[in-house]
């Protein structure tokens, strides 16, 4: 049957993330391949139970590499998306069994730069790369300079740092992501005179000041008639953001749409829906979790921007092996795609 065919070098290649040509020399002991690049093939080999695993006393008896170690630092809080990114780095470790890489993570106290400085010169003493949401600030900056000079390589996740040595930055288009967010707000709302507001996290993130210019400039762009009446900081935490859109409801009755910039968007829901106003005001927020999905479903929320977790923690990953074996650290790596999730089309 179709089923029981045994591996293929095609199959090999996938899994350990090289080309066939690269199988083909190790499988045939042919010299030429980093001895990493040969351990993560012959792991995928082992996992996909390739019957013609070379048994060479020259392979046999070479110590396997040690594993790369790869520290996340991503901020604590009630940020479900950043919370969900986070726990999935534990229980997805038998995925980059392949790639021969160890990752952990540690949740910083949210935006506290000084905190985030000290965490990335402690994980700097032991890890072979640096994964982090970074904050702007030259505390964080001068760290990260610090980890790349003494051979750290540093990825920032989500929000990046300017003006800094890091190795890539994986995240969405945030100015587009904000853009984005101002249309559908626009489009929602319709030719009519309104009010509208923002929420962030904080504007200590890259991120969150780039999708508020987006947002204002493609209002003042198409939507001349949307007067916007401020942003405030709820710090990604419910209980704030439920305060901050209580506040923002009481001062303007009549407010017809909020742009939730950062996370925490049940508290934005939970004021709306005490206020009666949940089907009224549009609500457009960022990251699709099990909170955000149920707001979609119950009407509380008309739009969520959104990215893959999956997805960027595997690019992460890829870029970190492919500086330890000297390929362009982009190699191989998809640009991060944005998607725009509604009731109706909901994964």
């Amino acid at each position: 049957m179709e089923s029981s065919k045994s591996p293929r070098i095609p199959d090999i290649a996938r899994l350990a993330g090289v080309s066939t040509a690269t199988v083909d020399r190790v499988l045939n002991q042919r010299a030429g391949v980093r001895a990493g690049t040969q351990q993560r093939v012959l792991q995928a080999a082992a996992e996909l139970g390739y019957a013609e695993l070379p048994a060479a006393p020259a392979l046999a008896s070479r110590a396997a590499p040690k594993p790369m170690r790869l520290s996340f630092l991503l901020p604590a809080g009630h940020n479900r998306f950043i919370r969900m990114l986070g726990d999935m780095v534990g229980y997805s470790q038998e995925h980059w069994t392949p790639w021969n890489v160890r990752c952990k993570t540690e949740f910083i106290e949210s935006f506290d730069p000084q905190a985030l400085a000290a965490a990335l010169r402690r994980h700097g003493q032991r890890a072979d790369g640096i994964a982090l949401m970074a904050l702007e600030h030259p505390a964080v900056r001068e760290a990260v300079h610090e980890l790349v000079a003494a051979g750290v390589p540093v990825v920032t996740l989500i929000s990046d740092l300017s003006n800094s040595p890091r190795t890539a930055y994986l995240g969405l288009d945030n100015r587009a992501a904000g853009r984005t967010a101002g249309y559908l707000i626009g489009r929602f709302i319709g030719p009519r005179a309104a009010k509208v507001a923002l929420i962030a996290g904080s504007r200590s993130y890259r991120a969150h000041e780039e999708r508020e210019a987006g947002f204002l400039h493609v209002l003042s762009e198409m939507f001349g008639q949307l007067e916007v009446v401020g942003l405030r900081e709820g710090h990604d935490d419910s209980e704030q953001n439920f305060a901050q859109t209580a506040s923002l409801l009481e001062q303007h009755p009549l407010l017809a749409g909020i742009y939730n910039i950062g996370g925490a968007s049940d508290g934005v829901a939970r004021a709306l829906k005490e206020a009666g106003r949940d089907q009224k005001v549009v609500l457009i927020g960022h990251g699709l979790t099990p909170d955000t999905r149920a707001l979609l479903i119950d009407g509380s929320m008309d739009a969520v921007i959104t990215q893959s977790p999956q997805a960027t923690l595997a690019n992460a990953v890829r870029i970190f092996v492919n500086v330890r074996e000297g390929r362009p650290a982009l190699a191989g790596v998809e640009s991060t795609r944005s998607q725009v999730i509604f009731r109706e089309n909901l994964p």
